[in-house]
Order: C-alpha cells, then structure tokens, then sequence
C-alpha cells in the first residue's frame, strides 16, 4: 500500500467541532469483518456485543496542558511554546516546539505568565522547531508542574478549532485518564461514561488498562509514499503483568479482546511472544503497523473516523481491510457520522 492510497473525498462539513453530550450519546457503526454486516447504534449500546469474560483493553494515559504562550526577552516577541515531553526532573529540562522557531536561538531566554513568572532558558536545538529549555523556578518538582500546567492550556489539535474553550480540559481528557504525560488525547476512550464502564462490569466484561503516551508523532504528516519508510516517533509505554495474565487468559479461552483505539492497539502489537500471547513491557514504542499486517492479540477494536494519509486510518485499514474501510466511510459520510478525535466511533468486530 501506498501514502497515496489512502485518500478519500473529505470537507470540512464531516469534522466534529465539539463531542457528543454526554460522551456515550454519539453514533456507533458496528462492522462484522465475518458477514460484513453493518449497523447503526448508539455508542451506549456497545454493551450488548460483548459478554462475560471478554475483555475491553483501554489506554490510561492522562492529557496534560502542554500549549503555553510567552514572550522573547529583549524584544518581547510572542512565542508559542508546545510542551512534549520532560527530560529531566531535577534539572527541570524539557523537550518542546517553539513557535516561530527561527529566532529562538540557544541562549535566549523566554517568560510566561502576565507577571512574567515562568522563566525559562534554551540550551539546546534538538531539530528545525525543537528546543530543550531549562526552566528557572525556585520549589520542590511538585510546585513547579503545578506552576507550569497553570499556565499551560489543553493541546486541543488546531485543525478541530483554532481557539480552546474551557470545556475542552475536561472533554480532551478519557473520564479513566491516570497517567499524565499524553499531548494527544485517545480519542475512542472519549466515547465512555462512568455509567457505561459500570455496565460493562456488572456483565463481566472485564477491563483492563495499559499506558502509551500519544505524542504529536500521531498527527505528523507522512512525507514518504512507500509506508515502509515511516518512521513513528517513540512513545514511553507501559503494560503490567496482571494486565498480560488477564488479556492472555481470555485470548487462550476463546473470548473476546477488544483494544479501545489506536493507541492501545500499537502498544499491544508492541509486545507480543513467539507464541502470540501478550508480554508485559515498560519502554518506548515507535511501532507503525500498515497493511500487510497480522494482528496477534485483539479480535475487534473501538476507532474513530480518521482522516486521509493519516496513520490512525492507514492502521485501522491493515484491521478491517482497505476496501471494506473506504465502504465504511462512505456509508459514515452518507449517514450524517462525524469524523475526527471529537467524532463518532465504529466497533469493528
């Protein structure tokens, strides 16, 4: 399969704006990959196609507010800085974006906040738009990420909406998120509620959670037409054995496993056996899965509709099949689904 490939008619009519309140109201598609059967649901009644001991694999990780706006000193130049990821906690280093990026220069130093009280100094250039900048605070790390994600506001992807709401800190955040260190949230585990989970429990659908911290490798264009030459950026990643145990068990009983997105089902797909079952992992990930590929653990899977050249839609292509998914999506284009992290979902089975 080529880049090319994967594209398909998209305007900007099909892209959802805001979620569906509340979160398990939006429009479910239910594909069976055996009779090619296609339904039409609710995401609430996602309950009804999975049983007693099967098993829902979902990402833990926790969005945290990583878009910061600031100020170049000397000239004031505004800056927009995009945090990705810490290096170091003593030393409060940071792997970030600036915006624009050519006249931030090692060095400099950058202030945020209206008083000015976020300094921060860049020691590094990293790439073309990334900088390591070493942040001046005085107090122990728990005072300082919590002076920095006040200033910070929710990464809300800018091709949704150019301007965050206060809504969107809760609504760009899964209601299981635990583990921060995500700049892109899992978009498919945006559909649950605390009222669905409950049902999916007292069912016996057991839930088990891993962590993959999605980065903004996610949404990086792909500049290669031959999809073997892609390469994802890492992702720290983290799978428990009690996790393993659980998701083996029922894969070696016969019963259902389901990934919630993409992001669980990179991470699964990142630690698998010689035998085909799930290994516990803690580590970093950069895998891409396209077609031609086999899946080893996960029968079915929870995804949004994603959009053209991207690697969300180019992986769950290699799951359901390219044919069938261009079929879907224009079975969702026609009946009114909407597209992209705010979106409605499909259940492939």
């Amino acid at each position: 399969m080529k880049l090319s490939e994967y594209k398909y008619d998209f305007s900007e009519e099909y892209l959802a704006k805001y979620p569906a309140l509340p979160r398990d109201k939006a429009k479910l598609m239910v594909y069976d990959r055996r009779t090619k059967k296609v339904e039409h649901k609710i995401f609430k009644d996602i309950e009804k196609y999975f049983k007693e001991d099967d098993v829902m694999i979902f990402n833990n990780t926790k969005v945290f507010p990583a878009r910061l706006y600031g100020n170049k000193e000397k000239t004031g130049a505004k800056i927009e800085i995009f945090l990705l990821r810490e290096l170091n906690e003593e030393l409060r280093l940071w792997d970030v974006l600036v915006d624009p990026a050519r006249k931030i220069r090692i060095g400099n130093k950058l202030y945020f906040g209206d008083d000015d009280s976020m300094v921060a100094e860049v020691i590094d250039n990293t790439t073309s738009r990334g900088r390591t900048l070493r942040f001046l605070f005085d107090g122990n790390h728990d005072q300082f990420k919590e002076a920095l994600f006040k200033l910070g506001e929710t990464p809300l992807p800018t091709w949704i909406r150019p301007k965050v709401e206060p809504t969107d800190a809760e609504d760009y955040q899964t209601i299981y998120a635990k583990e921060e260190g995500a700049v892109v949230a899992p978009a498919a585990g945006l559909h649950f509620t605390n009222v669905l989970l409950k049902k999916l429990e007292l069912k016996g659908v057991q839930q088990v959670e891993l962590t993959l911290h999605a980065g903004l490798g996610n949404f990086h264009r792909i500049d290669v037409e031959d999809l073997t030459k892609h390469k994802m950026d890492s992702e720290q990643m983290f799978i428990s054995q009690e996790v393993a145990d659980i998701v083996n068990k029922a894969k070696l009983s016969g019963k259902k496993v389901c990934c919630i997105g993409t992001t669980t089902m990179r991470a699964i797909e990142s630690s698998v056996s010689t035998s085909g079952l799930l290994n516990p992992y803690n580590g970093w990930t950069n895998k891409f899965i396209h077609e031609p590929y086999d899946f080893t653990i996960a029968d079915s899977m929870v995804t949004n509709f994603h959009l053209p050249y991207s690697t969300q839609l180019i992986m769950v292509s290699a799951f359901c099949g390219f044919d069938e998914l261009m079929k879907l999506y224009e079975i969702a284009k026609n009946e009114g689904y909407k597209f992209g992290t705010y979106g409605d979902a499909m259940l492939i089975l």
